[in-house]
């Protein structure tokens, strides 16, 4: 007799008794069918898709197949995944939330979408994006309260975790588009080193500033999944107590009232807790590093969008084409003179913590909770600064606000520092759920 099926357990868990045996794939797809068809329909995190369950319990019968044996079973055996639709999947048509002919949008498979196929993978669908992983909203609701937003432009991925309908998913960040969603949905969110994740057959919003991440319910997921995908991964596993900064400033100013209140407390859990947490001075500059972004996004956003916009301006939504029309204004040298404060702004971070011997900065993951209304995904400011300098990123869980909206904290760690984050957050993980 199998097991009872959780559908909440954590991914590693999940992944452990689909390999196992212990859920039968097939139970696991059925009781996941239940929920999903309950949920999504007040959620929209998926592009729709005719027969999908249909479609998975039949790849999953060939995955039962192919694997008879528990024993030789890959890592990710039968786990559903959600991939963002900036991605190229083969089967699936990519929209990229656009209006725009999708002849013009599609390509050879993404070789992240490729690499956990081979884990084992099913594809449960493509998730809604905002356009072209812009600002430009889909209809995917908050599945804390459908009156808020998802935040984008990974909405449809992060409010699938948050939902509990997928236990993993693409998505990714140019801006904030993991770390913030990840944050209003209730989801772990990893943005991973610049381009240690490979982000070919993704549609680029920026080139220079696009990282593909991933959601899911906890670290210990992401590091499962990470170790598949992050070049030269090296799983580390550490006992000691990383010391912890604040980064003090304009930066920190952006958040809300709601938000640095919260962040505070969190900071004292974890100094109550054992952590060092040191308040360090940090980006006086800030405001010049926010329009540097900007401009880098807006920019590469016309470079890529040229030949399309020209044909097909009117059918790009209002967000994007303002976008597209600043960026034509960037000259080439305005362009490199920019991108080369990427890397000033990462090393300026990285002596920062070598000075004052951090492991990790703390900080908001978005100015406050959700905010209310869907014409907006919310500002991703908090994110701006670490994406900018390519520096590894993890949203976690820690509660809720007074009317039931999830919180998180922001953790950013050192250049190709991907796996101790991911270890240290292990520790902090269990302080800051509340």
């Amino acid at each position: 007799m199998s097991k009872r099926i959780n559908l909440d357990a954590s991914l590693t868990v999940i992944a452990s008794e689909l390999r196992s045996g212990g859920w039968p794939l097939l139970d696991y797809l059925a009781a996941l069918e239940k929920r999903f068809n309950e949920r999504e329909p007040n959620v929209l995190a998926f592009v729709p898709e005719d027969g999908r369950f249909l479609r998975l319990q039949q790849q999953a019968q060939d995955l039962i197949d192919k694997y008879p044996n528990p024993a030789e079973r890959p890592s990710l055996f039968g786990i559903p995944l959600g991939v963002k639709d900036i991605f190229q999947v083969d089967g699936f048509t990519t929209q990229a939330g656009s209006q725009l002919p999708t002849d013009l949008l599609q390509g050879s498979e993404a070789p992240s979408v490729t690499a956990l196929r081979q884990a084992g993978a099913l594809i449960l669908g493509k998730t809604v994006t905002t356009e072209f992983a812009y600002f430009g909203p889909g209809p995917t609701r908050n599945p804390h309260n459908p009156g808020h937003t998802p935040g984008g432009s990974s909405s449809g991925s992060a409010a699938a975790v948050g939902a509990g309908i997928a236990p993993l998913t693409f998505g990714t960040q140019t801006i904030g588009s993991v770390n913030r969603p990840a944050a209003f949905c209730g989801a772990v969110g990893y943005k991973p080193t610049y381009d240690r994740i490979d982000k070919s057959g993704v549609l680029p919003l920026s080139v220079s500033l696009d990282h593909v991440g991933l959601f899911t319910n906890d670290v210990a997921g992401v590091e499962l999944v990470a170790g598949l995908l992050c070049q030269h991964w090296q799983l580390v596993v550490t006992e000691k107590k990383p010391v912890l900064g604040i980064p003090e400033g304009p930066y920190l100013q952006r958040a809300s009232a709601e938000g640095r209140k919260h962040f505070r407390q969190m900071c004292r859990r974890l100094h109550d807790a054992g952590f060092i947490v040191k308040s360090v001075e940090t980006m006086p500059d800030f405001d010049k590093i926010y329009e540097r972004h900007n401009l880098i996004v807006a920019a590469e956003a016309a470079r890529f969008h040229e030949a399309w916009f020209a044909e097909h301006a009117e059918k790009y939504h209002p967000k994007t084409a303002e976008l597209i029309q600043r960026g034509q204004k960037v000259t080439d040298k305005q362009l490199k003179k920019a991108i080369a404060g990427r890397a000033a702004l990462r090393e300026t971070l990285v002596q920062s913590m070598d000075k004052q011997g951090l492991d990790l900065w703390l900080s908001p993951p978005a100015p406050g909770a959700a905010p209310a209304g869907l014409d907006s995904t919310g500002d991703p400011v908090m994110n701006l600064p670490w994406t900018h300098a390519g520096l590894p990123t993890l949203t976690l869980l820690a509660g809720k606000n007074k009317t039931g909206l999830p919180l998180g904290l922001q953790l950013t760690g050192r250049w190709f520092g991907d796996e101790a984050m991911l270890s240290f957050a292990c520790q902090i993980e269990p302080r800051i759920k509340i």
